[in-house]
Order: structure tokens, then sequence, then C-alpha cells
């Protein structure tokens, strides 16, 4: 298997992205993790450096006045992500592949920007009740801020044909043997990457 290529997981917020990403990362494809950075807080167990780079607010904004994103989106008022290029140069220096877990806009940003050297997944909710259900589940946030993911997961969800790859979450196992049979084909038969930007 040749080295260096680019695989973008997006979704909605609790569509189940980050879920499948981890049960990639646990196979041997020689992935490393793009961390992204947020001005969010941790939630939960979440570490800076290992599942994003929590930073003030001020200091994105310094960052992307010095041009060091490759993307970057404000997600909701004051709540920033975005990816590093440093992420990609680190982990293209390793000689891996790498893999992205980046919101709806930042992954088509990606795509658009890297066009068939990556591949785009977009990971759907079966329905927005659904999603709905499922961030109540997860209860890391307010009804409010549920309103608010809803609202822009109806949003993102038109982002879908910008994508190469879309997989329905219906049923969890499913969707990660999905993901994992199409990436496999990815790493297998494209291109290599070799330009690291």
């Amino acid at each position: 298997m040749s080295e260096g290529k680019l695989v973008i997981f997006s979704a909605p917020s609790g569509a189940g992205k980050t879920t499948i990403v981890r049960h990639l990362l646990s196979l041997n494809l020689n992935f490393g993790f793009s961390v992204s950075a947020t001005t969010r807080k941790p939630r939960g167990t979440e570490q800076n450096g290992k599942d994003y780079y929590f930073i003030s607010t001020e200091e994105f904004r310094n960052k992307i006045n010095r041009d060091e994103f490759l993307e970057w989106e404000e997600v909701y008022p004051g709540c920033f992500y975005g990816t590093l290029k440093s992420e990609v140069n680190r982990i293209c220096k390793n000689g891996q592949n790498i893999l992205f877990d980046v919101d709806v806009v930042g992954g088509s940003n990606i795509k658009k920007y890297y066009g068939e050297k990556a591949l785009a997944v977009f990971i759907q909710p079966p329905s927005l009740i659904e999603l709905e259900n499922r961030l109540l589940a997860r209860s890391t946030d307010c009804p409010e801020m549920i309103r608010e993911r809803i609202a822009k997961a109806e949003h993102e969800l038109t982002y879908v044909n910008l994508f190469d790859i879309i997989i329905i979450n219906d049923q969890l196992e499913n969707a990660l043997q999905e993901a994992e049979v199409n990436v496999r084909k990815f790493l297998d038969k494209s291109p290599d990457w070799k330009n690291c930007k």
C-alpha cells in the first residue's frame, strides 16, 4: 500500500463520524490523525493535543491572520474550528496517510483544495429526529445548543453532493464496515499523494 493519502470524514454533530474515525484509527492503515484546533472547551475526557488543540479565540484569530490554517470556520458565534497546516505537514513528514475528522464546511474545503487526491466521506444521520435523540442521549449540550445543532445539521445536509461517498449511519456496525471497505479501496487504488503543502 502506498503512503500519504488524505481521507476526510465530515458530518453534522452527533451523526457518529468520530466513532467511525476512531475505528479506522484502530486498524492497520498507517493513518496519522489530523488534530483540529478549536476555541470550545473540552468535553468529558477530551485531551489537548490528542482530541483537539484547545486554544483561545484570540490565539485562533492570530493564527488566521498568520495564514496557519488549511481551513477554518466560525461554526457557532464565537466558536471556531480549523485544520492547522502544521498538522498536515507533521503527518506527511511521518510518511502516513492523513485522516481528518472535520465539520462539513471544513471537509468540503479540504476536498476542494486537494481534489482527487483526497477521499471525502459524509456521514449522514438516518433522520433529523434520530440526530436530535442522539444529541439528547449524549448529554453534553443544553437544549438551546441542541436546537442550534439541529438547525445547523439541516443546512449541512445541503453539502452532501460535495462529498465522494455518503454513508447513512443507521446501524453503527454497518456504517463502520462500509467506511472501512471504501477507505481500503481508496488507499489501495488512488494515485500517490506526495505534495505536502
